[in-house]
């Protein structure tokens, strides 16, 4: 009867122990409050007609204002947890979608909902791996060296956000969908820096070493169906229907120094799917080239090879941290690589705390977007214009703001962002195109 006893309470040990070394973790952020702004274009496209039409001498003057969410941070739900497995491995996992609470779904089901769904397993001294979908590899890099700590408001040219918060704020042309507009060919339409994150990921992360650690990842989405016969004519080439293909690598190091930290990062993306095209002109009349993970989505492109590279350091003075960051992405055609669209951008900033409750950042970048036809003078990346050769604009912007901390968990913010754009022109014999944009935001974050 003693021996029972006894292993009935060795069990109910164990049991406990066991539940003790797992742990889930209910967490999330609201951020409300109030957005307003104003948004000049002159000499702009007719968003009425094709993009290439052009309203000479017009200019668009659109200010806005509302009670709205999400300026200073994506409002979010999340689920995460750990399972301690013994012998320094654990198992993680995360689950997070965006919160929109001024909708009519505060939760969304569609697919831009999903932040990040990813499991994986750690292994003390050595790293981890993790499957899902999950931020990229100079996302992670940007999170940790960007002096508004990737805010969504407008005026940081390496984490760009030109749109309202909200799109229907937004002017109509001005879009946060999955493809560029009309006349959102400024270099800031809505983080176009780089894509933010990525579906069917494997992601690696090494442990620190003498102030080294490394990152990777590894996107793999495929599907191929043979075709028996390549149909092949005259006029052009079909290639096998059916086929899809979707691959992305990534490499990132990170060194940290004492009170430095400098970091280095690339990030390769193709996407490849049945076309159509005609030899003679390089018209396509089916699978024409688009950019994949345009405003930084997880959405895939069309045939297109996108080249995305971060490099950045931060150094903290103790009264204050300077930042400085450069960014640079190339997406191109596959099958043409004269017909693409480049955007480059540095920036430099500070953050500092003024009092040990109110904390302030500034900063500021210039940086120039480069638009490339070829053949036939069309790019599909920037909806069919029609410049032939290539043609640059540059872009610049500045961003201010503030948090005052009520807790460790509840902050005050107020930000102030302003953009330019000059010298675009983008159409053959349309005039130079000019966009001026300022918001400014006044809210209340709570994190759980």
């Amino acid at each position: 009867m003693k021996k029972s006893l006894l292993a009935v309470a060795a069990l109910g040990a164990f049991a406990s122990a066991a539940q003790a070394q797992s742990s889930v973790t209910v967490y999330g952020i609201l951020d409300v409050g109030y957005v307003g702004g104003n948004t000049r274009i002159a000499n702009g496209p007719n968003t009425t007609a094709a993009p290439s039409a052009s309203l000479s001498n017009a200019v668009s003057n659109t200010n806005y204002g509302a009670f709205t969410d999400s300026a200073q941070s994506t409002s979010r739900l999340g689920f995460k947890g750990t399972e301690d497995l013994g012998g320094g491995l654990s198992a993680f996992f995360t689950i997070e979608t965006a919160i929109t609470p001024n909708a009519a779904n505060a939760i969304s089901s569609a697919t831009t909902a999903n932040r990040q769904t990813f499991a994986g397993l750690k292994k003390n001294g050595i790293g981890s791996f993790a499957f899902g979908t999950q931020y990229t590899v100079i996302h992670n890099a940007v999170s940790a060296s960007d002096p508004g700590n990737t805010n969504n408001m407008m005026g940081n040219v390496i984490y760009d956000k030109a749109t309202a918060i909200s799109p229907s704020l937004a002017q109509s042309a001005q879009t946060t969908s999955a493809a560029p507009s009309a006349n959102a060919y400024n270099g800031q339409q809505n983080n176009t820096s780089y894509v933010v994150r990525a579906n069917n990921m494997l992601s690696l992360q090494s442990d620190t070493f003498s102030g080294f650690q490394a990152n990777a990842m590894y996107v793999l989405n495929n599907k191929n169906t043979n075709q028996t016969a390549v149909a092949a004519t005259a006029s052009g080439y079909t290639a096998a229907t059916g086929t899809s293909n979707s691959t992305a690598w990534g490499l990132g190091a990170n060194y940290t120094w004492q009170k430095l930290l400098v970091t280095a990062n690339y990030q390769n993306m193709t996407d490849k799917s049945g076309y159509t095209l005609s030899n003679a002109s390089g018209i396509y009349s089916v699978g024409a080239p688009s950019m994949g993970g345009y405003g930084g989505a997880d959405a895939t492109g069309t045939n297109d090879k996108d080249n995305q590279q971060y490099y950045a350091a931060t150094y903290d003075f103790g009264i204050l941290k300077a930042y400085a960051q450069y960014v640079n992405r190339k997406t191109m055609d596959v099958n043409n690589p004269n017909n693409y669209i480049a955007r480059t951008a540095q920036q430099i900033g500070v953050r500092s705390y003024i009092t040990p409750t109110i904390e302030t950042w500034a900063s500021t970048g210039t940086g120039k977007l480069t638009i490339s036809t070829a053949q036939n003078g069309s790019n599909s990346f920037v909806g069919g214009a029609s410049t032939a050769g290539s043609n640059s604009g540059k872009f610049g912007g500045f961003q201010l703001g503030s948090n005052y901390w009520l807790s460790k968990r509840t902050n005050l913010y107020a930000i102030y962002g302003q953009q330019r754009t000059s010298n675009q022109q983008y159409a053959t014999g349309a005039n130079q195109t000019s966009y001026n944009s300022n918001a400014y935001a006044l809210g209340l974050r709570h994190t759980f």
